[in-house]
């Protein structure tokens, strides 16, 4: 059982790595070997980052934070500057995933009229990946100099994130083909380029929910339809988790206002470096290493906040 399996080979990784540890700490007291001694302190630091990364998973207690996941990044008020900034995150993101070894792809990228972009959706196909980036759904504000105001103005910026657990054979979702509206057309590339003559590109409407997925990233319309079908299939299930959990009374609007004082996380370049995020007031003066993709201290509050905030609403606190 996949499920299984991702929790018994970390666990069996550990394991190992700790008796190899014991073997090196033995040949470097008994022998004074230095080189075994060196060797025990990378076996050491592998061991702490492994416990770590288990420490967090344990908080990963959603029946949905195993999935994969699929991610929107949308620019939100503030024109070119916003689509600059979406572009940002999505470099961010692709970035973190490659730290992460997380497998992603593309399914959707439309280039700004300016600069930036106006869409993307990312299919990250890995375990827990919907649990480690269920912290982005939200609005994330940039505050920097523009390089695009002739004048070093400081501009703000905003851009949405949302993500929704990738959803498989395992999860019944019910969608009946007559609802659907499946429109073709020919696929673009960044500035404007045609990808292939021929119309591959796939949008499918739910006429119902009102709910558009859209996938560019095949040269087979089949493909790319099925990749589609994938997202529509996330986006209605997730649509079904925030009806359930609005039921219980146990969640806040996860959409808000795409523009000033609904942010979940603020990134500062100007006059300083700061990012913040305003939900577990978790904070870094390296901005640069975070948008380079070092979002562990982040998406690791979050789920402690969210831990606490779960145990509150449970016992009745505040």
């Amino acid at each position: 059982m996949r499920s299984l399996k991702q929790w018994i080979e970390p666990l069996e990784e550990a394991s190992r790595l700790a008796e190899d540890l014991n073997v090196l700490l033995e040949l470097a007291m008994e022998e004074e070997d230095e080189d075994s001694a060196a060797e025990a302190l990378v076996q050491v630091a592998k061991l702490e980052k492994l416990v770590e990364q288990l420490d967090t998973r344990f908080l990963l207690s959603d029946p949905d934070d195993e999935r994969g996941a699929v991610m929107e990044i949308h620019p939100g008020a503030g024109g070119t500057e916003s689509a600059d900034w979406a572009q940002m995150l999505l470099r961010m993101y692709t970035r973190y995933f490659e730290r992460e070894g997380m497998k992603f792809q593309t399914l959707d990228l439309q280039a700004g009229e300016e600069a930036g972009i106006k869409t993307a959706v990312l299919e990250i196909d890995s375990p827990f990946a919907y649990g480690y980036l269920k912290s982005e759904s939200g609005v994330h504000r940039l505050v920097r100099i523009s390089p695009f105001d002739a004048q070093n103005r400081r501009h703000t910026s905003f851009a949405s994130v949302f993500v929704y657990p990738l959803v498989e054979d395992d999860v019944e979702v019910e969608i009946n083909t007559a609802d659907l509206r499946v429109d073709t057309f020919r696929a673009q590339g960044a500035g404007g380029q045609h990808v292939n003559k021929t119309d591959s590109a796939v949008r499918i409407t739910h006429l119902p929910t009102n709910t558009v997925v859209a996938c560019q990233s095949e040269r087979s319309q089949h493909r790319n339809r099925e990749s589609a079908m994938t997202m529509l299939r996330a986006k209605l299930y997730q649509q079904i988790l925030l009806a359930r959990q609005k039921e219980r009374d146990a969640i806040e609007a996860e959409k808000m206002e795409n523009a000033w004082g609904s942010q979940i996380r603020s990134y500062v370049l100007q006059p300083y470096t700061k990012v913040k995020d305003h939900r577990t007031d978790h904070e870094t003066g390296n901005a640069t290493a975070v948008l380079d993709g070092e979002l562990e201290g982040f998406t690791d509050a979050y789920l402690r906040w969210l831990g606490a905030r779960s145990r509150d609403q449970k016992t009745g606190g505040a």
